[in-house]
């Protein structure tokens, strides 16, 4: 079945071709390019940043950031569990150990209250993880990492251009990073960026996406390792374009959530998103909903496809993920308020180039 209004259509509606065509028409289409260093500086700049360093993509920079702060066995690192799979599997693959928080039922981010419990003489690091268009409540967090001296890892990947508090998503970590897939309000196809204040956290990161050669000495000869997660002039380029248009996509974003939650406000039986907080105004990464039951949530997933409406469900839980399981992790922990969110929440047609008459559709067939 064709589904005709997708859950994701992105929006290139400003230099993209053109840029693009510049790296064709010069012969720069590798990492090596002049799109990469603009990308970086200026993505930089508009998080307030020092340093800015493009990846191949989200799960990439979540990688580089966890081995930058030297992060390995026996350290632990708290996170949410309702989050997508890619910040446990780059704690698991460098040794370190997860340590899961549950959610906070209105938000959906993790719930802060239940952090302080978790850390332990082994705990090194919190993972925060800025959840479909509300940002953590921030605060807690970093008077955590004071007190107990621990590093902060921030996953923006869904939160360009939202602020907690005035202060911009991704100015918060020691390392904060950030995705740039289709389905993300600035997008260069695949593609990431690493953001941070410290130098030399910078100069690992940028050894390390690259294949960690040394700057000095003769080339090929490797002291460490490193990975190839380097983005491409040609995804650089893409992402300048879009960085030109972001207030209008930040704008967009929230005029289709204002849509959704006008056209929905009556309906029974499903959560909406929280439209804001006392510290942000949601940013509608995606426009998610979460019923009562599954059932509920199962029948509305049949309506809306059957009416070749696309939807996508919730993330899974970290705690129930078979890979994790058949590890031996997460041994008889149960987190109910994400388990409900993982089990009872989807989300519908909410991309950038969602036209309005679609957005009435949706509506339509859910009411």
């Amino acid at each position: 079945m064709k589904i005709m209004i997708a859950v994701n259509t992105p929006l290139l509606s400003g230099n993209e071709l053109k840029y693009v065509t510049e790296c064709i028409e010069t012969g720069w289409i590798s990492s090596e390019g002049s799109f990469v260093t603009k990308f970086e500086t200026e993505f930089a700049q508009y998080v307030n940043r020092k340093h800015g360093i493009a990846v191949s993509n989200g799960s990439a920079a979540l990688d580089i950031a966890v081995k930058a702060l030297g992060l390995g066995k026996g350290d632990e690192v708290i996170m949410p569990t309702f989050t997508i799979i890619s910040p446990v599997q780059s704690v698991v693959t460098a040794g370190a150990t997860p340590v899961l928080v549950d959610s906070d039922p209105i938000t959906w981010n993790m719930d802060v209250d239940q952090i302080e419990a978790k850390i332990t003489k082994e705990t090194k690091a919190i993972l925060v993880v800025h959840i479909y268009g509300l940002p953590v409540d921030m605060d807690p967090i970093l008077e955590l990492c004071k007190k107990y001296n621990l590093k902060l890892i921030e996953d923006a990947a869904e939160m360009h251009g939202q602020t907690y508090k005035g202060q911009m998503c991704g100015s918060f970590g020691d390392i904060s990073i950030f995705s740039f897939y289709p389905n993300k309000h600035i997008t260069t196809g695949e593609g990431g960026m690493i953001v941070c204040n410290d130098d030399s956290i910078a100069e690992k990161c940028k050894k390390l996406r690259n294949l960690a050669f040394e700057q000095q000495g003769r080339r090929f000869i490797h002291h460490e390792i490193g990975w190839n997660y380097r983005m491409t002039n040609l995804q650089a380029a893409l992402g300048v374009a879009q960085l030109e248009k972001m207030d209008y996509h930040i704008q967009r974003k929230r005029e289709i959530g204002k849509l959704y939650r006008e056209g929905l406000k009556d309906l029974k039986g499903f959560q909406l998103p929280l439209e804001r907080t006392s510290s942000s105004e949601n940013i509608y990464w995606v426009f998610g909903l979460v019923a009562e039951t599954e059932v509920q949530q199962e029948a509305m997933v049949k309506r809306l496809n059957d009416a070749k409406i696309g939807t996508r469900p919730f993330f899974w839980c970290m705690h129930e993920q078979p890979v994790f399981i058949k590890m031996g992790l997460f041994e008889n922990e149960n987190y109910p308020v994400a388990e409900k969110l993982a089990r009872n929440g989807f989300y519908i047609p909410s991309g950038l180039g969602l036209r309005n008459e679609e957005i009435a559709k949706v509506i339509s067939v859910i009411i």
